[in-house]
């Protein structure tokens, strides 16, 4: 009966990736995700012109800015050079204060 259970668990995958080599559900899509603390933020325009920026960079894939918490959600394939976020935070005329 062990077998039966381990060979079905094989062939469905686990509870959140539906069949097994699928891509839906809630699997691990190998994607990070980190917040910023930015300041200067103070509207829309703002949000915009921060998330323009580090969306350019390499193996970005989203960017959520919030003036209202000047938190800044990056999603990414690898983990992102801190600095280079920085680099484009200030060239969005904004400052990066670290991780949130």
């Amino acid at each position: 009966m062990t077998n039966d259970i381990q060979d079905q668990t094989q062939a469905t995958g686990s509870c959140c990736s539906g069949p097994a080599g699928s891509s839906g559900g809630c699997a691990d899509t190998g994607a990070l995700t980190t917040v910023y603390t930015v300041t200067g933020m103070t509207c829309g325009h703002c949000e915009g012109a921060v998330a323009e920026e580090v969306s350019a960079l390499p193996g970005v894939s989203s960017v959520k800015a919030e003036a209202a918490t000047g938190r800044v959600t990056v999603t990414s394939a690898a983990p992102l050079d801190e600095e280079a976020v920085r680099a484009a935070v200030d060239e969005a005329g904004y400052e990066l204060t670290g991780r949130a």
